[in-house]
């Protein structure tokens, strides 16, 4: 048996010898020992032997390398040590030959797979990325181009430069490039000439990973090359800085508008009839869970809607929550003006009812609200990385205030609001009905918190404690701004987001936040009426 096994090395051996002289010097059969040279040498099942077969199916282009391959780094090639010949095993254990795709109806005995080791691991991934860099979808040469970019492997240069030849989508031809830069940055034998052009390369990529790249390289390199690297990485790092800023700015307006929906109805309210209402967190909890069960309704009748969930649950949620706001100032708030104390206890106790009776209905576990597809993913602008459903919350936030703008300046309603909020005594001498007003306004600003509710219900986990998160932020927000002025309150919002991302790197979240209250503190000392106080008898007085 060891004579026999013996004998199958060397025909194995032979055969492989043969086909790489014939692939070197047989012209007419050159074709076809290049396709059979690298089954041979896999044959053998040594670690160096399985690496070269590795780059040699990675740079002859055969179309069936890449099944191969893949098979290999799966544990799913064998070998047959009496035949030599390599078999693939697909996810279902039939079997099929390596070297020509033909299905094998019965499996040889004594199939062994092919051994891997970190040589064989490196060359599989260049040889992968080289092969993917020919396949058709271009967000698959997207993501081949970017593993090689990674790599910098100087054995896939070739595939990358004839791919390159043949690209015709910029992006992906742009990643190629650069692919290519960092391979001749590292390439022991490139000309320097063009190591300080691929730096160029590298230094309008201008990203985490280009400077991975540039950080990398030899501290023996020619000097002249290591500096043009030194100074490219240096402004990849102040360019990386200045994007890093500008995207805590872009936090701090998401965070803003979050704020800006979750005071604009406290606004309405504190403003109106200077009511504590500490239930109003409540509120926008309510419309989050009102999202819940529009699309838990959506999923068990009509599934198709569902990218529709959020526009059927907007009005809804307005409607469920101003009349709730209604009937709370009707049945509690109304019997308690003049007495601030009392107003916040009672709205305290009514908020703890709320989230009790929620936990009662709905259970204490946070609820699964889902993103339509229109809210999901992400894109780059600069070195900005934006979320679809951040961005729609903001332009949402944004056309509640304009909405709300326009209610309260070209609408009948409005103009008895403001009539009501600078002065009382007047507006009531005139035959405006203060006791109605401030129960729309309550029912208003309670449908504002509820629509609130919807777009927090994509960022934030929805359970009984959504709207204690926001509460006191709210009150930060209108009494920073100015009460009951709307402009004030949409200032406010996004200058304490921002201000609370940009502390946030040097001082942690906690601290932060403490730090924007402090500052609020001694603002409201020099400034009580806040940012933007509102004008009127009554309010001056």
């Amino acid at each position: 048996m060891a004579r026999i096994d013996r004998y199958s090395r060397i025909r194995r051996f032979a055969l492989f010898i043969s086909l790489t002289v014939l692939y070197f010097i047989a012209g007419p059969w050159r074709a076809w020992a290049g396709d059979l040279a690298p089954y041979a040498a896999l044959a053998n099942n040594t670690f160096n032997d399985t690496a070269s077969a590795v780059e040699m199916l990675g740079q002859n282009g055969d179309p069936r390398a890449l099944p191969v391959i893949e098979a290999l780094s799966q544990g799913r090639l064998l070998v047959d040590p009496a035949s030599g010949t390599i078999y693939i095993r697909d996810k279902t254990g039939a079997l099929t030959t390596a070297a020509d795709g033909a299905s094998v109806a019965a499996a040889p005995e004594g199939l062994t797979p092919l051994r891997l080791n970190n040589r064989v691991r490196r060359a599989i991934e260049a040889a992968m990325g080289g092969l993917t860099l020919r396949v058709g979808d271009p967000a698959k040469r997207l993501e081949a181009a970017q593993a090689v970019f990674h790599q910098h492997e100087a054995d896939a240069l070739p595939a990358v430069e004839t791919a390159l030849a043949q690209e015709k989508d910029p992006r992906v031809a742009l990643r190629l490039r650069e692919a290519r830069a960092a391979i001749l940055l590292f390439k022991p034998d490139t000309d320097p000439a063009a190591q300080l052009a691929a730096i160029d390369i590298l230094r309008a990529r201008g990203d985490q990973d280009a400077l991975g790249v540039l950080t990398g390289l030899d501290a023996g390199s020619e000097p002249l090359v290591k500096e043009a690297a030194d100074s490219a990485a240096r402004s990849i790092r102040n360019r990386i800085a200045l994007w890093s800023h500008l995207q805590d700015v872009w936090f701090g307006l998401s965070l803003g508008s979050v704020l800006l929906l979750a005071a604009i109805g406290l606004a309405i309210t504190f403003g109106v009839m200077g009511v504590i209402n500490m239930a109003h967190g409540e509120m926008v909890m309510i419309g989050a869970y009102t999202t819940y069960a529009v699309q838990e309704v959506i999923r068990q009748h009509n599934p198709a809607w569902f990218d529709s969930s959020l526009f059927i649950a907007l009005p809804l949620a307005f409607l469920v929550t101003g009349m709730l706001g209604i009937a709370i100032e009707r049945l509690i708030i109304r019997h308690l003006y003049g007495r601030p104390l009392e107003t916040l206890l009672a709205t305290f106790g009514l908020a703890l009812i709320l989230q009790q009776a929620v936990r009662t209905i709905f259970g204490p576990n946070n609820r699964e609200v889902g993103a339509p597809a229109f809210m999901a993913g992400t894109f780059d602008l600069g070195g900005l990385s934006i979320t679809y459903g951040r961005m729609w919350i903001i332009l949402f936030a944004l056309a509640v205030f304009a909405a709300l703008q326009m209610l309260l300046r070209a609408s009948p309603f409005g103009l008895k609001m403001r009539a009501v909020t600078q002065n009382r005594q007047m507006a009531a001498s005139m035959g405006i009905s203060t006791d109605r007003i401030d129960a729309l306004a309550f029912g208003l600003g309670s449908g504002i918190a509820g629509i609130a509710g919807v777009a927090l219900s994509q960022i934030d986990n929805v359970s009984p404690n959504l709207g204690q998160s926001y509460i006191i932020d709210s009150f930060m927000v209108v009494v920073f701004g100015g009460v009951g002025n709307l402009w004030g309150t949409l200032v406010a919002a996004m200058t304490l987001g921002v201000a609370n991302k940009l502390l946030e790197p040097f001082a942690g979240a906690v601290l932060a936040k403490i730090a924007l209250l402090v500052f609020i503190i001694l603002f409201i000392q020099k400034r009580p009426r806040g940012l933007f106080a509102l004008k009127g008898r009554s309010v001056e007085a």
